[in-house]
């Protein structure tokens, strides 16, 4: 019980974007089938539809669950005052009703009239674990606009999926159709997030230095930021639709190769915004920001990078570990907070940041060098390095862990931070072992290739709901600004090598020079890594 309150953190993070998951791919498979009915009925989709309503049944159980754990765990309640939490109520109001919206899917054979009223009641009722159900005040302009925004991502990026598994089976005289109403749907519910959108983050943030002094408003930013890729991949598929309206024997290869990044994209945003749950507004925190000033020095490159380490006795966790070998083992939520980092503390981070940085530069380079006739032969084994890196970090990236310090390394994972740690590691190891396989022939099945641009970008998204566990919300911000880079450059170069497989011909040729030019930028990044 002691470890799963230690986790619950970043576990609620994770439920809570399944949770995002499951609504946004039920309320897009209701939209996409009443918006194209009847040409896409029968073109696949029904078992992707049935599993995501199973899931946003399952998914709000669980997250009750889970709170209920945590607060028995932590406050040592009662089984009957943990359930009557308003979180848990509302978790378990959401998980009934949705239960009743999959039956009906699954009983239902024509009309779609009472699981969309379920789902969208579940919607209304989740809407009540939101922040805009916590605010003081314009209540319920707020509830309105989140749950006018919920709608708008699910009809937009829900629906999707189930285009692309229409335009795979459909006919091609209905493709044009398809696409021509699924535009038109997307162009609604676009303009159904921001309008919800908007307000909400106005609401939250409440004056610009919030935007980029708090973790809520760099959070904020990145979603934006993903949310105009996504827009930008929205409007070349709204081209090649409006080229297939003109000729219906045209190729909708292009539109499905920019639907399945838009896919991948959509998620994302989804965890970043499951992440977003997890903090304060950014109005409530009006002490404890960031100046700009302190921003544009943590983040301007400055040499010489640190490539020597201080002694590992003289970290604080040493140190504290030698002092009081009774204090806590590591830390987690509900304990006292960390011992106050020192200067070296600062100088093995920013150690192990540049170290890092040298290492994926090294790769972006060799992956540029790849392309030529020359290099070729030694730079296809630029993927190697992973091992390396995925090396360094098991030793190095938590100080007071095993082999170097005093925690074991079963124990260590009940830190959550740690635990992030060490499931990076394994990412890392299982996308550079597959992608040296693809580029040196060794593994010659047909998804291998797709495992390496998969798991770089599920790498960086999964950066986007890191947590470092510290008590100064300040020193969070500042680390945050300089890992939210990284996350997107991530994104960028995950994606963009994922389109370089999938696409031919120029478009093709561009993705393959924006890859390794992203991770060219995401070594340069970590190069000038700086914590003080």
């Amino acid at each position: 019980m002691k470890f799963f309150v230690e986790i619950y953190g970043f576990l609620s993070v994770v439920l809570r974007g399944l949770i995002l998951t499951a609504q946004t791919l039920t309320l897009g498979g209701i939209v996409f089938y009443w918006a194209s009915w009847p040409l896409a009925a029968g073109q696949g989709g029904r078992r992707l539809l049935l599993a995501s309503a199973a899931m946003f049944c399952v998914g709000p159980a669980l997250a009750a669950l889970a709170l209920m754990a945590m607060l028995r765990g932590t406050l040592n309640l009662p089984l009957g005052e943990a359930l009557s939490a308003d979180a848990v109520r509302i978790d378990l109001a959401a998980a009934a009703l949705a239960g009743f919206a999959a039956f009906a899917l699954r009983a239902a054979r024509g009309s779609l009239r009472l699981p969309a009223a379920l789902v969208l009641a579940t919607v209304a009722i989740e809407v009540g674990a939101t922040h805009a159900a916590s605010r003081l005040e314009n209540v319920f302009a707020l509830y309105v606009a989140e749950f006018v925004h919920l709608i708008g991502v699910g009809a937009w990026i829900g629906g999707i999926p189930y285009l692309l598994l229409a335009l795979r089976k459909a006919p091609v005289e209905a493709r044009r159709e398809i696409v021509s109403r699924f535009s038109h749907v997307s162009m609604f519910a676009v303009a159904l997030l921001l309008a919800g959108g908007l307000p909400m983050a106005f609401d939250y943030i409440g004056d610009w230095p919030a935007l980029y002094g708090t973790s809520y408003g760099v959070m904020l930013a990145a979603k934006v930021a993903l949310l105009l890729a996504l827009l930008l991949l929205g409007g070349m598929n709204y081209l090649t639709g409006r080229r297939l309206r003109r000729d219906p024997e045209a190729s909708v290869s292009r539109l499905r190769r920019f639907a399945e990044v838009e896919i991948g994209l959509g998620l994302t945003v989804i965890f970043c915004a499951a992440s977003l749950t997890s903090l304060p507004p950014a109005r409530d925190l009006p002490n404890d920001r960031a100046t700009l000033v302190e921003i544009v020095d943590r983040v301007a490159p400055r040499l010489p990078i640190r490539l020597e380490s201080p002694d590992h006795a003289s970290l604080s966790t040493s140190m504290a570990a030698a002092a009081d070998p009774q204090a806590p083992r590591a830390f987690a939520a509900g304990e006292a907070p960390p011992t106050p980092r020192n200067a070296e503390d600062i100088a093995w981070s920013e150690y192990n940041h540049h170290w890092a940085g040298v290492f994926v530069l090294i790769m972006g380079l060799l992956a540029f060098g790849e392309r030529s006739r020359r290099l070729a032969p030694v730079a296809r084994h630029w993927p190697l390095i992973f091992l390396v890196l995925a090396g360094f970090i098991f030793l190095r990236g938590d100080e007071e862990v095993w082999p170097l310090g005093h925690l074991g390394f079963f124990e260590s994972l009940r830190d959550p931070e740690i635990a992030q740690h060490r499931l990076l590691m394994v990412l890392i190891l299982v996308f550079g072992l597959f992608e040296w396989g693809v580029r040196t022939g060794r593994l010659k099945a047909g998804f291998a290739p797709y495992v390496f641009p998969l798991t770089t970008a599920a790498a960086a998204a999964f950066l986007l709901t890191h947590s470092h566990g510290l008590a100064n919300p300040k020193e969070e911000l500042l680390i945050e600004v300089t890992h939210m880079p990284l996350a997107l450059v991530g994104v960028t170069a995950g994606w963009a090598r994922w389109l370089e497989l999938r696409l031919d011909g120029a478009p093709s040729r561009v993705a393959s020079i924006i890859w390794p030019a992203a991770f060219a930028a995401a070594g340069l990044l970590l190069m000038f890594y700086r914590e003080a």
